[in-house]
């Protein structure tokens, strides 16, 4: 997770466990707007095998579909899915189990990807096909609605293209009465990342992902941006300091009114 970074100065961070394992959080991010609900990210799914559940640690303790229910929404209230890559922690609940078959989880939605991550995602390299798990997306191909470039979504909505973790990685900007908030997607997947040469070697673009830190990072800090991060246990949404050169981060809170 820290590519070059040795590991005597990132354990200071997020500690390892004795497998060298570090825990990180799995955030998905529910908008309301303009009447419909925008599901950012869907998180690792439940489609693991036991030997790979043990591998990476995965922890059940709840679901995307137990976390919507608890806000009142069943899966079919979800009008718009935004995968900002297709990594399997990131687009796991796009299908679900119905019987021996699987199924667009989120039935009425669109799902928005990058055309070039898709094709990507089908024919991943022997570096990343560790990383894509064709199960997790390919089933939801009929919803899927592939995006070349940036886009507005919905007013108040827009992806940005960001290479460096791929070459299509799309982060998402969202606006509202005159605020903004940045999920960042693994450009900077926690605020341990935030130093701009402490990067992950799963990175396939790592001079891509110093150049989109050094010009994203400080805008977002002068902007008084929300920066949500998608796999910080301890402090996924903050706002961004800059301070003779540095990045540091302050915790902030979501409003949920709306």
């Amino acid at each position: 997770m820290f590519g070059v970074v040795p590991k005597a100065l990132w354990e200071k961070q997020i500690p390892a466990d004795t497998r060298n394992r570090i825990r990180l959080g799995l955030t998905c991010l529910l908008v309301r707007a303009g009447g419909r609900h925008i599901m950012i990210e869907t998180g690792i799914g439940d489609k693991f095998d036991a030997k790979r559940t043990d591998i990476y640690g995965v922890e059940h303790s709840t679901s995307l579909p137990a976390e919507l229910a608890k806000l009142g929404l069943k899966a079919e209230d979800i009008d718009i899915v935004i995968n900002t890559h297709l990594h399997f922690d990131h687009c796991g609940w796009n299908v679900r189990r119905e019987g021996a078959k699987l199924v667009p989880t989120f039935s009425r939605a669109r799902y928005l990807i990058q055309r070039g991550e898709w094709e990507h995602a089908l024919h991943p390299t022997e570096r990343d096909r560790g990383s894509y798990v064709a199960d997790c997306f390919s089933p939801a191909e009929a919803r899927t609605e592939f995006l070349d470039g940036d886009r507005e979504v919905i007013p108040g909505i827009r992806v940005e293209v960001v290479p460096g973790h791929n070459r299509h990685l799309q982060c998402v900007w969202i606006e509202s009465e005159g605020q903004q908030a940045f999920f960042i997607s693994d450009l900077t997947p926690t605020h341990a990342h935030l130093p701009y040469a402490w990067m992950m070697s799963f990175d396939l673009y790592p001079l891509e992902t110093l150049a989109n830190k050094k010009r994203l990072l400080p805008q977002l800090a002068r902007s008084g941006a929300l920066v949500i991060f998608p796999h910080d246990p301890v402090m996924p949404c903050v706002k961004l300091i800059e301070s003779d050169g540095r990045i540091a981060a302050v915790p902030a809170a979501i409003s949920s009114s709306g």
